[in-house]
Formats: C-alpha cells, sequence, structure tokens
C-alpha cells in the first residue's frame, strides 16, 4: 500500500498505474505557525467577511482569552481547535490587549 494520497477508484482488472500527485497539490496544504511561545494573530477573508485569528495560546486558557477577546471588541467569535477566531478586522485591539498582558504578540501576514 502506497503512502502517499494516490489511489485507484476503478479498475477491471487492476493493471492501470496509480495517477501521481503533482507537487503543486501538496505544497499547498496549509502549515500551522511555529509553536515558539509567540502568539500571532492574522485577518482572513472568510464567506464575504473578515475574521481576526489568534494562532499560540494553550488549550487551557483558550476560552478564557476568548471571552474577554469578545467582550472587549464588543464582537462574536469563537474559539475552538487551538485557534480563537474573532468577527471583523480586530488586530489592533487584540495585539493592544496582549501587550497590556505584557504577552509576546506578533502581526501576522500583510
Amino acid at each position: 500500500m502506497p503512502t502517499d494520497d494516490r489511489r485507484l477508484v476503478y479498475s477491471t482488472d487492476g493493471t492501470l498505474p496509480l495517477p501521481r500527485v503533482s507537487k503543486a497539490k501538496t505544497a499547498k496544504q496549509k502549515t500551522a505557525p511555529p509553536a515558539d511561545g509567540t502568539l500571532r494573530v492574522g485577518c482572513e477573508k472568510r464567506r464575504g467577511g473578515v475574521v481576526t485569528l489568534i494562532y499560540g495560546l494553550t488549550p487551557n486558557e483558550l476560552d478564557a482569552v476568548a471571552a474577554e477577546l469578545k467582550r472587549r471588541c464588543a464582537t462574536g467569535g469563537t474559539a475552538k481547535d487551538g485557534l480563537v477566531s474573532l468577527q471583523g478586522d480586530r488586530r489592533d485591539a487584540v495585539l493592544a490587549y496582549f501587550a497590556s498582558q505584557k504577552r509576546r504578540a506578533k502581526r501576522m501576514g500583510g
């Protein structure tokens, strides 16, 4: 059994070769930010709106920080899968909050 993503979908006799996966498809997979203790604050477009994303929080502080940021920014959001998502572009407010808490945070992206 090959260890890559190739698989035979249908064959009557089993002599057809498996299709090759191009390197472009494997390069498109997203990678998580490094776990170096620095919080990453970025922005992303989703479904026609903008979402602020915060990476690097530990699982035990995820819910408390998400609740506090939602309250401070007066916006909706969620905390799941090690990621805090806030509705709207709230990067400046989030960076100011982490600066007041004396936490290292970086702006991600452009």
